[in-house]
């Protein structure tokens, strides 16, 4: 089916004038196929991965609906997670922004029972919530359900993954019997197709191929790296392509931990989100990164489960997923509202298998990157200053800084001088990357790949909460050793393993003997 532009899908003028406001033209194939039938009334039952555009898909429908005029609730939508339900609450204020008297609501555990319950009293008008804190609502009695006409289960799969069954069914069966439900879900299971047959009536149909999933938007490469290199190759990556806002996807809560200790050291604004973290410090990590305060965020696959943040620039895949499905999820994270995105993933030799059998589950090609050489970064570094530089003599009233070129000129100094010294200032004397700690030599390869390096044995451990980046931290931060001239670090139970440059392990050891790791006095030695 060809793509409809949003004009043809017979939206009212207020929704359709916020969503030429938000840049849309044409409608994704699931929005395609899913808004008219939905207008029209009819159950939808969706199968469609992250980034295909399915919050629009249910929401525009949902809220041509709405009587604002009525202060009670009329449509509920169901997410697995807070974070989803936070973002679909702020996609669906978006496009009714023009819409007088809208009042939408996210409910979820961990927030403030009082401040929903007063948010509820102000008469929303549509729901969105996790099934647990909405029980909570139920049960309270905190809205009346008897104007609702219209259900939405977003990645209703995930759901049932999470254990919500009974939830659902509870919440159902308070809802009004002639009522819309709407299901979306990227697998379609036994389960999934139960829940269809119980709670929707003669379904309109949606299915999105995978191979539409991963959109021509997206441009994926790989590299083949040993796991010591892959900040280094990010780094470069990320100022090659100038890039603003990144996802860095981890496949275990310790990694994202780890990585995120090293990425700070290096300078980077790096954040985490995983299961272990509050929910506060989850909403003010997630807080930093929408504003761009950090813009690398560092985290694994289940707690990334509702970020959908339109203008992230490129995602990493610092781990290569351990489900193939997941590397559809994580890259339909950028890409998104016809803007271009790409994808990094670093592999190793061993993993090569693994990316071709994500070829074949996702029917496209992802190409070798090939890893910038020094004297490319330093071109573009020039490009972008001289384009700088450009747009500030066109913005002109450049009088009173003249007077000082005129100054120094009239002391004998050329003026191609001062400006060359004044460029050398600006770009940092075009330092080497070496120089700038991204642990380059020219062409591929990291400087420590071709040196020597010693096993270095550390008395402490997991048992001791110690973890990759403590150690890191601690050498780096003692000794003044460049963060990425330290090679593989491996923490066990009771003890831990770095590797250092033959050439500065005496005076590593010597001074750490004087030191701790976080707070404990530890032991190195060279293994054995």
């Amino acid at each position: 089916m060809e793509n409809l532009s949003f004009g043809e899908l017979g939206l009212s003028e207020e929704i359709m004038s916020a969503v030429a406001e938000m840049g849309f033209v044409t409608a994704t194939p699931i929005q395609s196929q899913s808004i008219p039938a939905a207008i029209s009334g009819r159950d939808i039952l969706g199968q469609a991965q992250t980034g295909t555009g399915k919050t629009a898909a249910y929401g525009l429908p949902l809220l041509e609906k709405i009587n604002p005029s009525l202060k009670q609730p009329q449509a509920i939508v169901l997410c697995p997670t807070r974070e989803l339900a936070v973002q679909v609450a702020e996609e669906l204020k978006k496009f009714s922004k023009n819409i007088r008297g809208l009042n939408i609501v996210a409910v979820f555990g961990g927030d403030s029972m009082e401040r929903q319950l007063k948010e509820l009293r102000r008469g929303a008008q549509v729901i969105v919530a996790t099934p647990g804190r909405l029980m909570d609502h139920l049960g309270r009695r905190s809205f009346n359900t008897d104007h609702i006409n219209t259900t939405v289960l977003d990645e209703a799969d995930e759901m049932l993954n999470m254990g919500f069954a009974e939830d659902i069914a509870e919440i159902f069966d308070q809802m009004p019997e002639e009522r819309q439900t709407l299901l979306f879900s990227a697998t379609m299971s036994t389960p999934i197709l139960a829940m269809t047959k119980k709670y929707l009536k003669d379904p309109f149909h949606v299915k999105i191929a995978k191979n539409e999933v991963t959109a021509n938007s997206i441009a994926q490469y790989y590299f083949t790296v040993k796991g010591n290199q892959k900040i280094e190759v990010m780094a470069r990556l990320i100022e090659l392509h100038d890039l603003k806002l990144m996802l860095v996807f981890c496949n275990t809560k310790r990694q994202v931990d780890d990585l995120v200790s090293q990425l700070q050291l290096s300078g980077l604004e790096a954040e985490g989100i995983h299961g272990d973290l509050k929910q506060s410090q989850r909403t003010n990590v997630m807080a930093k990164f929408r504003s761009s305060a950090v813009n690398i965020l560092v985290a694994t696959d289940v707690a990334a489960r509702g970020i959908d943040v339109s203008n992230v620039d490129a995602v990493f895949n610092f781990d290569i997923p351990m489900d193939t499905e997941y590397y559809v999820h994580r890259i339909g994270r950028t890409g998104r509202a016809g803007k271009s995105g790409m994808s990094f993933s670093f592999v190793t030799s061993r993993e090569m298998s693994k990316l071709k059998e994500i070829e074949r589950y996702t029917k496209s090609t992802i190409e070798r990157g090939k890893v910038p050489t020094e004297k490319e970064i330093n071109t573009v570094r020039r490009q972008r200053f001289a384009g700088r530089l450009k747009e500030e003599i066109e913005k002109g009233n450049l009088e009173k800084y003249t007077e000082v070129v005129s100054q120094l000129a009239k002391e004998g100094m050329e003026i191609t001088d001062i400006a060359a010294a004044l460029v050398r200032m600006n770009l940092g004397e075009m330092r080497q990357l070496d120089e700038l700690e991204t642990g380059f030599i020219g062409g591929d390869e990291p400087r420590f790949a071709n040196t020597k390096m010693t096993r270095l044995f550390i008395s402490i451990g997991k048992q001791q909460r110690v973890s990759k980046g403590d150690i890191l931290g601690a050498i780096a931060g003692e000794t003044g050793l460049k963060g990425r001239m330290i090679g593989e670090i491996e923490v066990l139970e009771k003890f831990s393993y770095v590797e250092i440059p033959d050439n500065e392990v005496r005076r590593v050891i010597r001074i750490m003997d004087k030191n701790t790791i976080k707070g404990k006095r530890v032991n190195l030695e060279i293994a054995r």
